[in-house]
């Protein structure tokens, strides 16, 4: 069965691997050190440190798999080559009441709502898959629907 491939930027890609990495480096050695100060302590029936260090490297080794699932169905979007909005796009939109927003367009496993990184999957980065400056699109958002004026797209 092949796997879905999961469109990204470049940057959520590099980002992917550098946390791979740690996780699969620094992140382990530390756990390994926890670890090892847990057994130095003695009797493991009753180690409430040798537990908790069991369930990080659980933890760990479940987010390197799926870190590795994520980086091996990757496609890189080429940014630049988009038409309107696609993924990488930064864009400045107006809403229904004059307020400008910006967001940059991003896969699913890139998003951060603080940083202004929405998913092209999220109701939003949806209508403005492929609009062009100038466009108005209508959002249904879990408040109603909202209309947003796409005013600049980007792609640096």
């Amino acid at each position: 069965m092949t796997k879905a491939k999961l469109p990204m930027t470049k940057r959520g890609h590099d980002k992917l691997t550098e946390t791979l990495h740690h996780l699969k480096t620094t992140r382990r050695e530390q756990i390994s050190d926890y670890m090892g100060s847990a057994l130095a302590d003695g009797d493991l029936r009753e180690s409430a440190a040798y537990d908790e260090a069991r369930m990080q490297q659980s933890e760990n080794e479940a987010r390197i798999i799926e870190l590795e699932d994520q980086l091996e169905r990757a496609q890189i979007v080429e940014e630049s080559a988009q038409n309107g909005v696609g993924l990488g796009a930064k864009v400045k939109v107006k809403d229904d009441k004059g307020n400008e927003r910006s967001f940059e367009i991003v896969g699913t496993y890139e998003t951060d709502v603080l940083k202004g990184r929405i998913s092209d999957q999220s109701p939003i980065g949806q209508a403005l898959t492929g609009r062009r400056e100038g466009d108005t699109v209508t959002v249904q958002l879990p408040k109603g629907t909202a209309n947003f004026t796409l005013l600049e797209v980007v792609y640096e």
